[in-house]
């Protein structure tokens, strides 16, 4: 087994140099290409001052130029901090912030950021592009013609598996984004595993679909290094356009796919595929959040030749941690897909408040230890010591395993299954509800696109009101009445939504999974406006004593 990341390129460099390693639109970078600019790229940042063990932030779209930034980052022994060039500048200056950034990696597309981050004191900045760098608050030390002088031999490294490859930040609870280090070792260990286990090898072509800064693509980069494949790199905006995003899939001819849930039921609902579609796909994996199992069995039917598999696993546990290939198309809308059973070298437990494991099919919290465990937040002992504790199953001190937040329940031969984030769970009119399963009886609803449930604190007797937006497949005619009385067929009186809300397209968050806080926000002000109009002109901003019911 390899020690550092960058060693996967090195060695497929050595056996396959002509083979091509990225494709994104027309351009095509091979295996010995993505070793040599990266060595010089590597051999640049020593000589600007980055040293062994600094972090390094790319302010960069996804791009073959990206991930030779990140190679060289790790060639030249420091550590890569990916950001959503899309993000708000605060929000990014706080991830500068608490990375200790020695420089900002950039490229053209981010020159509207750098510009706001750069009024203020910031770290240096240098470009991966040939874009003209100029930029009125910040003078760069290099651009993309600057470093095709330094020499293609690569750099002694001394680093080890131990040390930290990236920082990945993820939402804070406070707003304050929390930053989750994940080592060489972390990845290397998934990578070694998923390989095999899915068969990965040189003729295969892997999507790149997630954005950077989102741990799915670590695997997508990385697992295609490793068995010396194809990196298809996915353009974001196909995301929103079902139809080429299919017709993508087919002209690159990708033999393996792999994108969170909402992706595949968008493109189920808007019936982008056709019977014996894909024919050269062989693998889709799905991972970040409950794939609904409509949307699942779309698929199996369309694609019988197309192996199907369920990933979980949180950011602080490094891509995966369960997996589950599912063995046939599930009979029923309602069938429940477990999240498996423990990938290679990780550990899942289902525990009790006071972390004693709970008997078969009763629910309790996951919590995840082993190969994959990152070791805490970024400079965060706080937050650290409430997320990852002691494991009080094993004789070892030193032994930690992570809360993820995430209820589940081993059912029928061991496998885990998923039963919502314990903070979906509400209390309303007296009775505990989680959001999870209205959300599952919703996408089972025949035009409905996507939707979601979300608890909002009334004065009212609920408690807390249940409130559900969504969005309607095209040419579907469906309203609140309608939604209701199908819920109604399933779920008992309580656990239907008081309030509703019509949408285009759910809001999402950077890594394109539904933003609830969002929602959350969207809901109150609903209500501030209606009891406004109510009372006949109530202060602008007044919140309301309640959320009201109703199907409007």
């Amino acid at each position: 087994m390899i020690a550092l990341l960058q060693q996967y390129l090195i060695e497929q460099a050595e056996r396959s140099p002509q083979s091509l390693a990225l494709v994104a639109s027309e351009e095509r970078v091979t295996y010995a290409e993505l070793e040599q600019e990266s060595n010089r790229i590597a051999r640049l940042l020593k000589d600007v001052g980055c040293r062994s063990g600094d972090c390094v932030c790319l302010l960069v779209p996804k791009a073959p130029y990206s991930i030779l930034g990140m190679l060289g980052v790790l060639k030249a022994g420091g550590i890569y901090v990916p950001v959503d060039i899309a993000t708000p500048a605060p929000r990014v200056q706080r991830i500068v912030t608490a990375s200790a950034a020695r420089l900002l990696l950039a490229a053209e597309p981010a020159r509207p950021l750098l510009e706001e981050l750069c009024a203020q004191p910031a770290p240096a900045v240098g470009f991966l592009d040939s874009a003209s760098p100029e930029g009125e608050n910040f003078q760069p030390l290099f651009s993309a013609e600057d470093w095709t002088g330094y020499s293609a031999e690569p750099l002694p490294s001394f680093r080890t598996t131990d040390d930290v490859a990236h920082i990945l930040f993820t939402s804070g609870s406070t707003g304050i984004p929390k930053g989750v280090p994940i080592l060489h070792r972390n990845v290397i260990r998934f990578v070694e595993w998923a390989v095999r286990y899915f068969g990965i090898g040189p003729s295969d072509r892997n999507s790149g679909h997630s954005p950077l800064h989102f741990d799915l693509s670590t695997f997508d980069i990385y697992g295609t290094l490793a068995a010396g494949a194809e990196l298809h790199l996915v353009p974001p905006a196909l995301s929103l356009l079902p139809h080429k995003l299919a017709a993508f899939i087919r002209d690159a001819e990708l033999t393996q796919w792999f994108s969170v849930p909402s992706v595949l039921t968008y493109m189920a609902k808007f019936d982008a595929l056709s019977d014996q579609d894909f024919p050269s796909l062989r693998k889709l994996l799905w991972c970040g959040e409950v794939l609904p199992t409509p949307t699942l069995i779309y698929w199996m039917e369309r694609l019988p030749h197309v192996q199907f598999t369920n990933l979980y696993g949180p950011t602080e546990t490094t891509i995966a941690s369960s997996y589950y290939r599912v063995p046939h198309r599930p009979v029923s809308d309602t069938e429940p897909i477990p999240i498996g059973a423990a990938c290679e070298g990780e550990e899942l437990y289902v525990l009790d408040e006071a972390l004693r494991p709970v008997p078969p099919r009763e629910i309790g919290e996951i919590y995840i230890g082993g190969a994959g465990l990152s070791p805490g937040y970024w400079r965060d002992e706080e937050k650290t010591g409430a997320a990852f504790v002691p494991n009080p199953l094993v004789n070892d001190p030193s032994a930690h395993i992570y809360r993820t937040g995430d209820r589940g329940s081993i059912g029928e031969g061991g496998l885990l299954y998923f039963h919502g984030r314990a903070d979906s769970q509400i209390k309303s009119r007296g009775y505990r509800i989680d959001l999870g399963e209205i959300e599952a009886a919703l996408n089972a609803i025949v035009g409905i696109r996507e939707s979601a449930a979300v608890g909002v604190e009334s004065d009212g007797f609920e408690g807390t009101a249940i409130c559900c937006a969504y969005a309607p497949a095209e040419g579907s005619v469906i309203n609140p009445r309608k939604l209701r009385g199908e819920l109604a067929r399933v779920l008992p009186s309580y656990m239907l939504p008081q309030r509703w809300l019509s949408v285009a397209g759910l809001p999402k968050n950077v890594n394109g999974k539904i933003d609830r806080r969002e929602l959350k926000e969207r809901f109150v002000a609903q209500a501030v406006a209606a009891s406004a109009h109510a009372a006949g002109g109530a202060q602008p901003g007044a919140l309301p004593r309640r959320l009201s019911g109703g199907v409007g």
